[in-house]
């Protein structure tokens, strides 16, 4: 009956580990397929707005040509008034030479009535000279609206193009004719990937004019209706080519402006993810289709890791289960062994006591005491003879019936169990005479022997009071045999858990592994990354100093702006990589509040200022215990974010005390966040969406701000109400100020205006970046320095001449495989000097930064700003070190 409800209990079990097994399988597949889509749509759209940048660019060098040539008082006097064949000429040959120097397709002179009088291929024979284009809408518009712009193949040349028209206007302000250019887009379109990745571009009928297969190229994405094909008739506007229908399902979402399709028709076999972007300053549609297995691959291994961990943790449980029952059964086994053991010595002790007293009253071969006995018993005189014994004596040896008599001599039953083999390994006769002589002796004793046949024997023996011995016989087969298992069993158990336990240290070791690679990784990466941003922002400073036009410098302005957040983006991800990985170190101290504060807040207010909203800040004098550097970056985000979502009202930086502690607070009158979301907002790339349209940060900054409190051991809290604010608050632990305090100084002091300490500075520029090499030699030259070498670490090594030592060295820390400080070691024996130095750096670790300031060499992060490099320098060479 007890098998009926263990089944039911094993199925159970197996149908909920299945079960969730499915379900987790489940789950993991639609996130990892949710999460893989979103992060290739992302990618998707970034490329889309890449690729509508450079067809913007190429039609942008051709827009303002033809308002220049509407300004011509030659061409506008030339469609006012009938054209001779001079003049016809003479326009030909000028619009030739424009167009020889534009390099744009063609250029065409068209009068009022829409004929063109005048082309830049008048010497072809296709030339459009003569021709009639009074029904092309860019021609229409520039008569009517000034200017125009039309897709279209060549009605004329066969060639496909984009028209920009221009009015030309007479004295009266009338359009008495029209300057037209053609700009041929075949070169972006070769710039198109041709395997992998399909690109296209659609008109406002969604027709593809651009693909980068041919296949694509005048294929109607969505059905045309009758206004749609006249306009087309009636414009000529892909005359000669016919239009072809796509067919295809859209099969779900890919946030706005993407969706997972299937394509039937041109065949492309699975399932694409389709991004769509507009083009500005046109009704055009660029499109990327990428192929969508990674999406479908990403939920598969989703799938197996969420599988394999819900299998694991089953695993877990049904080990522990198993362990605890086999406790149970070890601890219910020894009570049964006790119990076992315990009975066991009470009938040893009433079997010693009816031993006794049968030898006593033995006068025959079989005492009627001994009778009963479960043990084997044999009784001798002083003389070593049997005098009594029991049934079970004989059958626990198969003695034969007629060789136990009374009176018959021990030594004879000892004899025939040596030629039994039962007495061991030995000589016979020293077994033999052993244990006659402990008989002789009269001492008692316990031993366990073991037959042949496996039977195990328990042999007591005692002597009698008058002279003679008593020996029993315990078969404890049973006994051994349940103790040799429960040993068996307990060492397998031993066995099983130090094999989990070293699976578990193996698991632990490559997940610290891995962890250690990521960082180390991570790293690396942000090091490459901001070497070319680093020769971006130089040759940007550069570029700046030598531009006059106020426009072309706010444009300056603007890159240096986008590289500068860039920067930031990588900064964050490498502190990120660092806080996840354990490797941040902290300097826990007593910190000045005060002057930490009112740093941040002289920033936040100039910020603050130029959005139009109001900064309050209440001092304090309180000492608390953090770090300085990651509890400024902490509060920096709070207030970075304060200003980014607010867009009008106010923003106050202040403090409250909360016993032993300190709340560092931050409010703001921005939207404010939902409560549902403001958990969300401290992961990784979680924004809203009501910031600043032009100055919306990556997502990191809370994220960065929940693992430095959680290293500080510093609490975050957050209060906000839509539409009222928001307050962002840590609470820090107070401390007592230090007897003696200095303040150092971490930043550059700022140098005069005169640069006459840099000018003929002999400086050099180790860099394995040829562009960084290049940037910070035209910095350096700018500033009137003597760069002596801008070139890779084999190229320094190879110029280092005794006595020829520059003045200041600029040094990358990472130059390919080698380290900056002892590279720099090697030119100094080779110099047989030692210069001033500066270490570069993408890595902000503030152990290099010990390092270089306990060398006596300055430290400089990555990407490096001219006014701070110009001021160490001149602190450096005017200090001397």
């Amino acid at each position: 009956m007890r098998t009926r409800p263990r089944l039911r209990r094993l199925l159970l079990t197996v149908l909920i580990a299945c079960g969730g097994l499915v379900l987790v399988a489940w789950l993991g597949y639609r996130e990892g397929g949710r999460r893989a889509l979103d992060a290739q749509s992302a990618q998707a759209a970034q490329q889309l707005d890449l690729q509508a940048q450079a067809l913007d660019q190429r039609i942008e060098r051709y827009r303002a040509l033809p308002q220049v040539l509407a300004l011509d008082p030659d061409l506008r006097a030339a469609v006012a008034a009938p054209v001779d064949a001079a003049t016809r000429a003479r326009l030909n040959q000028r619009l030739e030479d424009a167009n020889r120097t534009t390099r744009a397709s063609t250029l065409t002179l068209i009068d009022a009535r829409g004929i063109a009088i005048a082309a830049s291929n008048w010497r072809d024979a296709g030339s459009n000279v003569g021709e009639d284009y009074a029904f092309r809408p860019y021609v229409q518009q520039a008569l009517r609206e000034g200017r125009g712009r039309f897709y279209g193949i060549g009605v004329t040349t066969a060639v496909p193009g984009y028209f920009l028209s221009e009015a030309l206007r007479d004295e009266a302000g009338r359009a008495v004719g029209v300057i037209v250019i053609k700009i041929e887009l075949a070169a972006i379109e070769r710039t198109w990937p041709e395997d992998g990745d399909l690109v296209l571009a659609s008109d406002a009928h969604d027709v593809v004019f651009l693909a980068s297969r041919a296949a694509w190229r005048y294929r109607v994405l969505a059905p045309l209706d009758a206004r749609a094909r006249r306009e087309l008739v009636a414009t000529r506007q892909y005359e000669g080519e016919r239009l072809r229908a796509y067919t295809g399902d859209v099969l779900r979402s890919a946030g706005t402006q993407g969706a997972v399709v299937r394509i039937d028709l041109p065949a492309m076999p699975g399932q694409w993810l389709w991004q769509r972007a507009p083009v500005a300053d046109t009704d055009w549609t660029l499109h990327l289709l990428q192929d969508a297995a990674p999406v479908a691959a990403a939920s598969r291994e989703w799938a197996t890791i969420a599988g394999a961990s819900w299998a694991a943790l089953v695993f877990l449980v049904l080990f522990l289960q198993q362990r605890m029952r086999l406790g149970a059964l070890r601890r219910r086994s020894r009570d049964e062994l006790e119990t076992l053991v315990r009975h066991h010595a009470e009938e040893l002790r009433s079997a010693r006591d009816g031993l006794v007293a049968a030898a006593q009253e033995a006068d025959t071969g079989l005492s009627r005491r001994l009778a009963h006995l479960p043990q084997g018993v044999v009784i001798i005189d002083a003389d070593l003879r049997i005098v009594a014994w029991n049934a079970r004596y004989i059958d626990l040896f198969r003695f034969p019936s007629d060789l136990v008599r009374v009176g018959t001599p021990i030594e004879e039953i000892f004899r025939y169990n040596a030629r039994r083999g039962l007495l061991g390994p030995g000589p016979v006769e020293e077994a033999i005479e052993r244990r006659l002589e402990h008989l002789r002796s009269g001492k008692p004793h316990m031993r366990e022997s073991e037959k042949t046949d496996g039977t195990v024997l328990e042999i007591r023996g005692n002597p009698l009071p008058d002279g003679g011995f008593v020996t029993s016989y315990a078969d404890i087969t049973t006994y051994k045999t349940t103790a040799r298992e429960l040993r068996t069993l307990a060492d397998a158990l031993e066995q099983r858990i130090a094999e989990r336990t070293a699976d578990l240290e193996q698991a632990r070791a490559e997940a610290e592994a891995a962890n250690r690679y990521k960082g180390r990784f991570a790293a690396a990466a942000v090091h490459d990354l901001l070497q070319p941003l680093n020769a971006a922002r130089m040759f940007t400073a550069g570029l700046r100093a030598r531009l006059r036009d106020a426009e072309t410098r706010r444009i300056a302005d603007n890159i240096d702006g986008a590289l500068s957040a860039q920067d930031g983006i990588l900064a964050s991800l490498l502190d990120i990589s660092r806080l996840e990985t354990g490797t941040l170190r902290t300097d826990v101290r007593a910190v000045a509040l005060g002057p930490l504060l009112e740093g941040l807040a002289r920033e936040t207010g100039v910020l603050a200022q130029a959005r139009g909203l109001r900064f309050d800040h209440v001092p304090t004098r309180a000492w608390v215990r953090s770090d300085a550097t990651l509890l400024r970056r902490l509060v920096q985000n709070f207030l970075s974010n304060a200003v980014r979502y607010t867009a009008r009202g106010r923003i106050v930086l202040g403090v409250r005390r909360d016993g032993d502690r300190l709340w560092i607070e931050v409010h703001d009158t921005g939207a404010g966040i939902p409560p549902n979301r403001q958990r969300e907002i401290f992961e990784e790339f979680r924004r809203l969406d009501d910031g600043n349209a032009g100055d919306r940060g990556a997502g990191l900054g809370l994220a960065i701000v929940d693992r430095i409190a959680r290293l500080l051991g510093h609490r975050i809290d957050l209060r906000s109400r839509p539409g009222t604010g928001s307050v962002f608050r840590v609470s820090v632990p107070l401390t007592d100020a230090p007897a003696q305090t200095a303040i150092e100084d971490v930043t550059p002091g700022a140098p005069a205006e005169d640069d006459a300490p840099l000018r003929g500075c002999r400086v050099w520029v180790v860099d394995d970046d040829p562009q960084a090499c290049a940037a910070t030699r035209q910095l350096l030259q700018r500033w009137e320095c003597e760069v002596l070498l801008a070139d890779a670490p084999h190229a320094a090594l190879a110029a280092a001449v005794r006595g020829e030592a520059p003045d200041i060295v600029l040094l990358d820390v990472r130059v390919g495989d080698a380290y900056g400080a002892g590279l720099f070691d090697t030119l100094c024996d080779r110099w047989s000097a030692v210069p001033l130095a500066i270490l570069v750096s993408g890595d902000p670790d503030p152990a290099l930064r010990a390092q270089a300031r306990d060398a006596g060499q300055g430290f400089l992060s990555r990407p490096v700003r001219p006014p701070a490099l110009r001021a160490l320098m001149m602190q450096m060479r005017l200090r001397g070190y």
